[in-house]
């Protein structure tokens, strides 16, 4: 398992947001239902952390680095937790298809650690095998997904947001951390069991406890 490191060649990439990539890096990756959040809140938060970045643009300090994940990370994770739109995925066989999909592959593009499928959102912990990229495995779970949930649903479309938030892991402290989040994410946003799914490595539940 690899963790960021100042050594390290790192590869930047850029859709709407920017992703940092190196080389079988562990991450922490978001992605959204396309209705999650409405569109006037969205266009705020992104012209607030836009204004932001200007202002203290990359390689950003570890405090900086903090700061922004306190002032944009939070709040985004709250817009999601608040429950707009359609939450397709509160249904257990949309969550079940884009189960399938993370599952795809696991243990050779990649290897899982935790993940959490709630009702308009899915959070994973992952560390990517060499040779591959973030924008690819990402897409992939995406792409498969998106047809499958479509399908069920009748519907034709983007499903997805088309962007996704991700940061690569610092050390084991920030692991613990993230998989705490993970972990305790659909209590904070009030979900009952039926509403979403969770799944973590045996080791990843030996750590939380």
């Amino acid at each position: 398992m690899r963790f960021f490191s100042d050594l390290a060649e790192t590869v930047v990439t850029r859709n709407r947001l920017p992703h940092w990539q190196q080389e079988a890096a562990t991450y922490f990756v978001t992605w959204r239902l396309n209705d999650s959040i409405p569109k006037e809140l969205s266009d705020e938060w992104r012209h607030e952390r836009n204004e932001w970045v200007r202002l203290y643009p990359p390689p950003m300090t570890e405090e900086q680095e903090a700061e922004f994940h306190r002032l944009f990370s939070t709040r985004m994770d709250q817009l999601m937790d608040a429950g707009y739109g359609e939450c397709v995925l509160r249904a257990s066989e949309c969550r079940e298809a884009l189960v399938t999909s993370l599952r795809m592959f696991d243990g050779d593009r990649f290897l899982m650690h935790s993940w959490v499928v709630m009702p308009n959102h899915v959070h994973v912990l992952f560390s990517i095998a060499e040779k591959q990229t973030l924008e690819k495995t990402v897409g992939g779970w995406k792409r498969y997904s998106a047809k499958d949930i479509n399908s069920l649903l009748g519907k034709a479309g983007a499903l997805w947001q088309k962007d996704y938030f991700d940061r690569m892991i610092r050390d084991w402290d920030h692991m613990f951390r993230v998989a705490k989040y993970i972990r305790r994410n659909p209590e904070k946003a009030g979900l009952r069991d039926e509403e979403y799914t969770l799944w973590e490595a045996d080791w990843v539940k030996k750590m939380l406890g």
